[in-house]
C-alpha cells in the first residue's frame, strides 16, 4: 500500500474489503489494520440485517430443539423439554452478555481465541489464547457434524414419508446423505461466497416465517391434543433415565443448550462487517431472544401434538420429530410439507456453519497456530474465501459424520461435545478478564461497566455446573456403547492441543497480533519477527 491519500480513501470502502474509521485499530508502516492486527482480506459484505440473518439461521433454534429432541425425550418428556429450555436460556443469557461485551470491544474473526489472549495479559496471553482457540474450533467442528447429521436425517425422512411400507432405515443411508450435504455446502461457501449473504437472509425467512407456519399447522391439525398435565406436569413418569428427577432434569438441559448454544457464531464473521462493534451485540441479543421465543412456543406446540410418546423413544440416533409431524398431521403430505420447511432452514444453517468454521480455523492459521499455517492461512481474495481452511474443516467433518455408524448414542456425543467444548472456550476469557481486573479491553458501544464482574462470574459458575453434569452418563445403568464420552472428548482435545503446543507452538507461535494492539505493558519488546520478548518470557 502506498502513502497516497486518494489511494487509501479508495481502499477504505468496506464493500471493497477495505477499512473505515470504525474498523481501523492501528496503522502499521502506512497500512491500516483491523481489530485483529491485519489488513482486511475479506469483503465487509454483511450489514446488520445480514449478520442477524446468519445469527438466526446458524442458531435455527426451533428446528434445533425439535431435531435434537431425542437428547431429552427420556429426561421427563415435554415438561423436561420446556422447562429445560427456560433454564438453558437463563444460563446462556449471561454467556451472551459477556461475549457481546468482548465482541463490542475487539471484533475479530478469532473471537474467544483473541479475547482470551488479550484478557490473560502479556505473560500468559499467548498460551491461554492458543488453547482457547483450539478448544473453540473443536467444539464448532462437533456442532457442524451435528447440524449436517440433522439435515441428512431430514432428507432421509422426506424419502421415507412416501415409502413407509418398503423403506428399511439403515445408518449408512444417513451418512451418504450427510457427505453429500456437507460437500455441497462447502463448495457453495467457496465458489459462491458473494451469494452467502442471500442464503442467510433466506434462512432467516425460513426460520421466522417457516417457524410460524409450522407452529400453526401442528397446533391446528391434530384431531386430538395431549392433556395439560402431559405437557406441563408429567415429568416423573416420563423420566426414563434411571437418575433421580432433579439430576435427570438438569441433564436434559443439554437439549435447550443445543437449541440456543451458538452465541459466538457471528463473532467469527466480525471482519466481514462494516460496523462490527455496534452490530455484533445487537445481533447476538436478537439471536438469543428470538431463538428462545420461537423454540419455547414450538416446544409447547409439539408437546400438545404428541399422541404416543413411546413412538418417540426408539433410540437416541433416531429422528423423532418426523414421528411428531405424522401424529400431528395424520397425512404423508402434511408431514412432507413440514419436513421440507425444516430442510430449507437447515440447509441454510449448514452453509452458515461451514462459513463460521472455516473462518475460525483460518483465524488460527494466519497466526501460525495450526499445522501448515502458510497454506491454511491463505485467502483467495478473488473469491473472498480461505479455500484451504474451508476444505480442511470439510474433510474433518466428513470423518466426524461417520461416528453414528458405530454408536447408538453418537448424536448425543456430537451435541454434548459441542456444548462442553464451546462453553469451556467461553469461560476461559471470562475468568482471565476478571483475574486481570477487566483492564485490557477498551469499552465498546456495549459495555457492562460495574455489572461486568457479576455477569461474568455468574456465567462461569453456571457453565462449570453444567459442564460437570453433561459429563454424567445419559442413563443408568449404562453400557459401553451408550456411555457419555464428553469428558473423554474434552481431555482428548486439550491433550492434542498440548501436544501441538510442545511440538510447534512453544517455539514458533508468536501469538496473535492483538497482543501488540491491546496489551499495554512497558516491559514488552517486539522483535523483528513479531515475537514478544520480555524479561520473563510470555507463556
Amino acid at each position: 500500500m502506498t502513502d497516497n491519500t486518494s489511494a487509501l480513501d479508495e481502499k477504505n470502502s468496506p464493500e471493497l474489503g477495505g477499512l473505515d474509521d470504525n474498523n481501523v485499530a492501528a496503522v502499521d508502516q502506512g497500512v491500516e489494520v483491523n481489530a485483529a492486527g491485519y489488513k482486511d482480506q475479506l469483503k465487509r459484505q454483511y450489514g446488520l440485517l445480514g449478520i442477524v440473518g446468519i445469527a438466526l439461521t446458524v442458531d435455527n433454534a426451533w428446528a434445533a430443539l425439535g431435531s435434537s429432541i431425542s437428547v431429552s425425550i427420556l429426561n421427563g418428556g415435554p415438561p423436561g423439554l420446556i422447562f429445560g429450555l427456560i433454564v438453558a436460556v437463563f444460563w446462556y443469557s449471561f454467556i451472551g452478555m459477556s461475549l457481546a461485551e468482548l465482541a463490542s470491544s475487539v471484533p475479530t474473526a478469532g473471537g474467544v481465541y483473541h479475547w482470551a489472549t488479550i484478557a490473560a495479559g502479556p505473560n500468559w496471553g499467548r498460551t491461554v489464547g492458543f488453547f482457547t482457540g483450539w478448544i473453540n474450533f473443536y467444539g464448532w467442528m462437533f456442532d457442524l457434524a451435528a447440524l449436517i447429521q440433522i439435515t441428512a436425517n431430514i432428507l432421509v425422512q422426506l424419502y421415507a414419508t412416501y415409502h413407509q411400507d418398503t423403506y428399511v432405515p439403515d445408518a449408512w443411508h444417513v451418512y451418504v446423505t450427510y457427505v453429500g450435504v456437507l460437500w455441497l455446502c462447502a463448495f457453495f461457501v467457496i465458489f459462491a461466497n458473494k451469494l452467502v449473504p442471500y442464503t442467510q437472509n433466506c434462512g432467516m425467512f425460513f426460520v421466522l416465517v417457516g417457524g410460524i407456519i409450522t407452529i400453526i399447522v401442528i397446533s391446528a391439525m391434530p384431531s386430538t391434543h395431549a392433556s395439560n398435565y402431559f405437557v406441563w406436569g408429567s415429568f416423573k413418569e416420563n423420566n426414563l433415565t434411571g437418575w433421580q428427577d432433579g439430576v435427570a432434569f438438569l441433564l436434559g438441559v443439554l437439549n435447550g443448550a443445543f437449541t440456543i448454544g451458538t452465541p459466538d457464531a457471528i463473532t467469527h464473521i466480525a471482519e466481514e462487517l462494516p460496523q462490527p462493534r455496534r452490530d455484533l451485540p445487537k445481533a447476538m441479543g436478537l439471536q438469543i431472544g428470538l431463538g428462545f421465543l420461537y423454540a419455547f412456543i414450538f416446544a409447547i406446540a409439539i408437546g400438545y401434538a404428541i399422541t404416543d410418546l413411546s413412538a418417540l423413544q426408539s433410540g437416541i440416533n433416531a429422528y423423532p420429530l418426523a414421528v411428531i409431524y405424522q401424529q400431528a398431521t395424520g397425512s404423508p403430505a402434511g408431514t412432507f410439507g413440514l419436513l421440507f420447511i425444516l430442510f430449507l432452514s437447515s440447509i441454510c444453517c449448514c452453509v452458515g456453519t461451514v462459513l463460521t468454521n472455516s473462518r475460525t480455523y483460518w483465524a488460527l492459521a494466519r497466526d501460525n497456530a495450526v499445522p501448515f499455517s502458510s497454506v491454511f492461512g491463505q485467502v483467495n481474495e478473488g473469491l473472498s474465501c480461505p479455500i484451504y481452511a474451508t476444505l480442511f474443516v470439510t474433510v474433518v467433518a466428513t470423518g466426524l459424520g461417520a461416528i453414528p455408524l458405530g454408536s447408538s448414542s453418537a448424536f448425543l456425543a456430537l451435541t454434548g461435545s459441542f456444548i462442553v467444548l464451546t462453553t469451556v472456550s467461553y469461560i476461559i476469557p471470562f475468568i482471565a478478564n476478571m483475574t486481570t481486573g477487566r483492564k485490557h479491553f477498551p469499552p465498546g458501544p456495549f459495555h457492562m461497566g460495574k455489572f461486568g464482574y457479576v455477569i461474568n462470574f455468574t456465567a462461569v459458575l453456571l457453565t462449570v455446573l453444567f459442564i460437570i453434569l453433561f459429563c454424567f452418563p445419559y442413563e443408568i445403568p449404562t453400557t459401553v456403547e451408550a456411555m457419555n464420552y464428553n469428558s473423554v472428548v474434552l481431555v482428548g482435545t486439550v491433550s492434542l492441543s498440548a501436544l501441538w503446543w510442545f511440538i510447534h507452538a512453544s517455539r514458533h507461535y508468536p501469538g496473535p497480533k492483538v497482543m501488540q494492539l491491546y496489551i499495554h505493558d512497558d516491559s514488552i519488546i517486539v522483535n523483528d519477527v513479531g515475537i514478544i520478548k520480555t524479561t520473563s518470557a510470555p507463556r
